[in-house]
């Protein structure tokens, strides 16, 4: 299995699908390779790009040097960018969408965003989150208690509490607490644009290339306005939504879109 080797000397694993140019691809909170959405969204677009799918750090095949940052992120994308051939678009969805953002607001090889649903709260359509989410997450990592980590992410995201309840019943549910200490990862990203505050523009004012943002059509109002915000807010960002889609986007829906967009002369 490829891999590339961070700036801070962190292993990253990596491997790609399909032909044509490059497309890098940003999962969100605790998915990677094995787990998640990336294998099914790199098949739908792999007859048009070349997708290289990683891990991110502390997830499948990569590794998790400590502390944290999101600067050595940015620095994990810079080096599959690297293997890439140096320029890429990237795509990006939920928290890696914001991940591919802040990414491309300091690489300048990452050649467009296509960023599908951050997980904004930039208004009163729900609750904001806890100003202590973040640290009361650690804290629970800090115990040992995995599952009460991601039972407290996955409630806070709009997962209904009977498919919380029996989530650890299932067979995906060892593979989503392995990567559990990630989820601060991923909440430190977000900053406080879950606040229910609007988004400070200039945390992506070096995101100078064309950015397509999307969201699903049947996804909650808090998340579609929190999409709309950001693509207003990017100097060069476009908004889309894709009918009848949710958080949870179907790929083949999702790919012509990204193809769409990236065969587009800018």
């Amino acid at each position: 299995m490829p891999s590339v080797t961070s700036a801070d000397g962190t292993v990253i694993a990596y491997e790609t699908v399909g032909s044509g140019p490059a497309l890098i691809f940003v999962d969100g909170a605790m998915c990677y390779r094995d787990s998640g959405p990336s294998r099914g969204i790199a098949a739908a677009l792999a007859d048009s790009f070349t997708v290289y799918l990683y891990d991110r750090r502390g997830r499948g095949g990569s590794g998790d040097t400590l502390p944290w940052s999101v600067e050595w992120e940015i620095e994990d994308v810079a080096a599959v960018l690297a293997a890439a051939g140096g320029e890429a678009p990237v795509l990006g969805v939920s928290s890696g969408a914001v991940l591919a953002a802040d990414a491309a607001n300091r690489l300048p090889g990452i050649t467009r965003v296509v960023l599908y649903e951050p997980p904004f709260i930039v208004d009163g359509t729900r609750e904001p989150r806890e100003a202590t989410f973040t640290a009361d997450t650690e804290a629970l990592l800090a115990r040992g208690d995995r599952a009460g980590a991601v039972k407290k992410f996955m409630k806070h995201v709009g997962v209904p509490g009977f498919v919380v309840a029996v989530m650890p019943l299932m067979p995906p549910w060892r593979k989503i607490t392995a990567v559990a200490h990630t989820l601060p990862y991923d909440l430190r990203i977000l900053g406080d644009t879950g606040r229910g505050k609007p988004l400070d523009a200039a945390r992506w004012a070096g995101v100078t290339v064309p950015a397509l943002v999307m969201d699903g059509g049947k996804s909650p109002a808090y998340m579609r306005n929190g999409t709309r915000a950001w693509s207003e807010a990017l100097a060069k960002g476009d908004y889309r939504t894709l009918p009848g889609q949710t958080h949870i986007v179907k790929p083949a829906v999702l790919a012509p879109a990204v193809t769409e967009f990236l065969a587009v002369p800018r």
